[in-house]
Parts: structure tokens; sequence; C-alpha cells
């Protein structure tokens, strides 16, 4: 029998196969585990759900308490525009849970449109329906038993086996995006290759658990090893995998070596022309080249479920940002920030915005949330330091800027902020080491055109400002776009007033411009820039 999936709700409309939430007609941005939560107290009627049914409804197999049910209510309340002072939806129940505030209506599954009619009573169906019915009843019962000779053969369906069962447990730990789930993820696919050695999913499925430790959870770079190598496992086995290409792109991409994450990238959704996942990827890397727009197309021409991509909202954002359409980037930085407590991409971004604008005690707010809302990511401490320097705090920066390394000691940018603003000066010796480090590795075609910046502040540091300027118009020309960031940053500050420091931001502009104006054209353009006079 089907379940009831459309309600309303006051002057809400539910569906819940579609997996929306209207108000007048206009939908509301409900999804993911809010609108889960949603369904399992519409389930329930105007019964109070306590906090065990909800997080065994709700969020199992993770293992989750009250405070994070909690937390997912207050956000659900706003975006219903809900006050949980004077709820109208959802009321708290003290030490017991949540419910209702009203008995939903179920809504007649068979009436069109997106104004569906609330289901008669059962006399109205009765009075209605009844004689049509019995008829109906009297040619069944005719022709029931010519159909039972000829009814087709369902096919038996097997039930998933061990392995497949650890595998779909094991994905669904990983796309959490969160530290100890990762960590379950991989602990359940080296179960599923201990007795299955070549399992390709699973093998994958650990490149990708590897990779993401490095990128989100500040483990060592040794773990993209591990991860490049399962992935060219499958490859040596099946070459057109799409997934492996796409664990390999990223095992390349956590690595800091964007060419070779991009071309993987790139083959990945070519054999796979559905793998979002890759194609956002490859947008945030083309992004980190200069090529905005391309990049703004990229990640608004998906064709799946955005909410499986964690990273996807807040690219948009950035590159809308980079774009100069401030006003339309701020109000999706600030949405993610507030719907997203612990998504590690919306904790960094929004302040980091607030920031790159100027706005800095608002910056320090929202990093100071944000350092309580998920295990720490080494940008809060590199933000963090900056802010300390704007201050005139050195200590304090000095401060962030080592937590900065305890957290990812093999990350280079950390480890040379640490020692330039270190109590005791760098020595020369330490500086050149540096510098030849990192040219070595940009020499080979590695890092981003944003690693040229360290680069610079060496060169700043060993008083050589010529050397500094040349390397920041190199950054330029590779692509590299944050103007905010050079008329910001106080790292690079020394440099401001040198003309071929503002020539390289009177270049970004200039590309930007361009850019610019070819997304305001574009027919693809996002909402908010439809009709603009931005």
């Amino acid at each position: 029998m089907n379940q009831p999936s459309r309600y309303r709700l006051l002057d809400l409309q539910i569906d819940l196969a579609r997996q929306q939430v209207s108000r007048d007609a206009a939908l509301l941005d409900v999804q993911g585990l809010s609108f889960r939560l949603l369904a399992c107290l519409l389930r329930h009627g105007h019964a109070v759900v306590d906090f065990d049914q909800l997080i065994a409804q709700v969020w199992a197999p993770a293992v989750v308490n009250e405070e994070t049910v909690t937390q997912r209510v207050k956000l659900l309340r706003q975006v219903l525009g809900d006050d949980g002072r004077r709820p109208r939806y959802i009321r708290s129940v003290r030490g017991r849970g949540y419910q209702l505030c009203e008995p939903p209506q179920l809504l007649d599954e068979s009436s069109p449109g997106d104004a569906p009619q609330v289901v008669p009573d059962a006399w109205r169906w009765r009075r209605r329906y009844l004689p049509t019915a019995l008829a109906a009843l009297l040619l069944l019962l005719g022709i029931s038993g010519a159909w039972w000779l000829h009814k087709p053969v369902m096919p038996v369906v097997a039930a998933p086996s061990a392995s497949q069962e650890l595998l779909q447990r094991a994905a669904y730990y990983a796309s959490i995006g969160q530290r100890d789930n990762n960590e379950r993820a991989i602990g359940l696919y080296r179960q599923v290759l201990a007795s299955a050695p070549h399992n390709q999913a699973a093998q994958i499925g650990l490149s990708r658990a590897h990779s993401a430790r490095v990128c989100l959870y500040n483990f060592p770079y040794e773990d993209t090893m591990t991860a490049q190598k399962l992935a060219e496992s499958v490859l040596q086995a099946a070459p057109g995998s799409a997934p492996a290409w796409s664990a390999l792109a990223y095992a390349h991409d956590c690595r800091g070596e964007l060419q070779a994450a991009l071309d993987a990238y790139q083959r990945a959704y070519s054999l796979d022309p559905d793998d979002d996942r890759s194609r956002t990827s490859a947008a945030y890397l083309s992004q980190e080249q200069g090529r905005l727009s391309d990049a703004l197309h990229a990640n608004l021409d998906i064709r799946g479920n955005p909410e499986k991509l964690h990273f996807r909202e807040v690219q948009i954002a950035r590159e809308l940002d980079l774009l100069g359409f401030s006003e339309a980037a701020e109000q999706r930085f600030r949405r993610s920030f507030q719907l997203n407590p612990d998504n590690v991409f919306s904790n960094i971004a929004w302040p980091q915005h607030l920031f790159l604008q100027g706005r800095y005690a608002e910056a320090q707010v929202a990093l100071d949330q944000a350092l309580t809302r998920y295990t720490p990511h080494v940008d809060l401490y590199l933000l963090a330091g900056q802010l300390a320097l704007l201050r005139g705090d050195r200590n304090a920066a000095s401060e962030n800027f080592r937590k900065a390394v305890q957290l990812r000691p093999q990350m280079s940018l950390p480890t040379t902020l640490a020692g330039l603003y270190n109590n005791t000066p760098p020595t020369s010796q330490w500086l050149d080491r540096r510098i030849e480090a990192i040219r070595v590795q940009l020499n080979a075609g590695a890092g981003y055109p944003a690693d040229r910046l360290e680069l610079a502040m060496l060169q700043l540091a060993r008083h050589d400002r010529q050397a500094a300027l040349a390397t920041i118009t190199d950054a330029v020309k590779a692509g590299y776009s944050d103007r905010a960031y050079l008329q910001t940053t106080p790292l690079l500050q020394p440099l401001a007033s040198e003309p071929a420091y503002a020539s390289a931001i009177d270049t970004i502009s200039r590309r930007v411009a361009e850019q610019r104006q070819q997304v305001l054209a574009a027919d693809w353009r996002p909402a908010e820039l439809r009709g603009s006079t931005f």
C-alpha cells in the first residue's frame, strides 16, 4: 500500500515524494536532513516525537545526540520562517522531543496542479464514489480468473550480500562530510577488501576517503599517495572507469597538483557525462586558473541532486564574489553558513568573505562561531592570524599560525607564516631554503597560482621587493583572480604602494570585467542576476 505523500500544514504544502515544501506556490529551500526531519514529524501527525525516535528515523545509522537534533530543528525553523519562541509549525516539548503545532491535513493524491485539494471526509467519499466502486468491483471479479491464469511471474530480487551492505554503509558514512564518519567509511571499505582484495567499488571508495583525510581533515599527504595507488590499481584493470579517474583526480587535487587533477577530472566526466562531482571539482580548478565564467557555468550545469555536492553552493558564491557580484555572493555565503553548520566549506567561506569585504569585526565573530562548530580547518587559523595582524596583535597572529602548523604540518604556507611571524626573526638561510623549495615545486608544474603569493611573502622578507613584485605578476598571469585579497591581506601590505602591485590588481580587474559581461549576457546566468543592473 502506498504511503500518503502530500500534506498541508497551515499555509505549507509538503510533497514527500518530490521532497518539496511550498508556501503560496513558492518553493522553500527545505532539503536533506531538514526535509527528512519535517517528513518524520508529518508522519507522526500531531503526536510528540521523542528524541530517540527522531534520531532513529532521521539520522540512523549515524550516531548523533539530542543537541544535533535541536540544531537541525533550529535550521528547519529558519527556512520555514518559524519562531521558536512563538512557534507556528514545530513546538518543542521540554525534555521529550518535538511535535507539529497543528495536525497536518492529508491532501488528495489525485488532485492536479500545485494546490491539491483536501481529501473529502469519509461520508462524502462514500456518497460520491461508492456506486462507482461497487460497479468496478463486479467487473474485477468477472475478469480476475482470467488474469490469475496469465499473471506475469515477478522476478525474485536477491537480498544484498554482506559486501554490498558494507559498501552501502561505507558510502553513506563517506557522504556525510565529517571526520569521524569518514574514518568509519575507511574501516568498512577495508573490511570489504579483506575478503575481496580486487573489489573495485571498495578500492575507489577507500581512495576517496584517504584523499578526504588530507583535503578536509588535516591528515599527512601520505594518504594521497595511498589514494592514488588505489585509483591506479582500478584503472589498470578498468581503464574506462569514470569513478576511478575521479578518485585519481581527487588524490592529485588534495596534493596541490592542479593540472594533473584537472586532466583526470575531465577524463572522468567525459566517460560519464552525469558525473557531477568531477564536473564541479574541475570547475573549482578552472576558477583557480582564472576562468571564472567557465567555472560558474559548469557549477550551474549539473544534472543530478545538487545537495550531494557539499562544496557546490560555496563555489558558486565564490565565483560570483570574484566576478564582482558581491551582493548575490553574500546571500549565498550567509545562507550556506546558517543552514550547514557541519559543512567545512561553508564554515570557511563566510568569515573569509567578510574579511575580503573589509568587515573585520563581523569576520571575527563569524570565525569564532565557525571554530566552535566543526573540526577546525587550517584556513580558519590562517584567517585568524591575519585578523590579529590587522589589529596589531602580532603575538596572537603567531599563535594562530602555529596552530595551523600543528593541524597540517605538511602544508607549506602555515610553516612559512609561523616562521615569518615568530618572535625570533627567520634567518636568511631559512628564507633561502624555503624560497628554493617553492621554486622547485612551481617549476615542476605543481601548485596553484595562489601558491606564488607565499613565494612573494618570503622574497619580501628577504628584502627583495622586485622579485616579490615579479612573483605577484606571475601569479596573476597564471590566473590568480582575487583582487580583494591583494587589497586586504596584511601579509603583502608592504607592497601595496608599489606601481607594479597596483598594475597586477588592475590586470585582474580588466580580466574579471570581461568575464562579468559574459556572465550577464549568458542565458545560463543564475536567477539572482537575471534582469540585474550589476
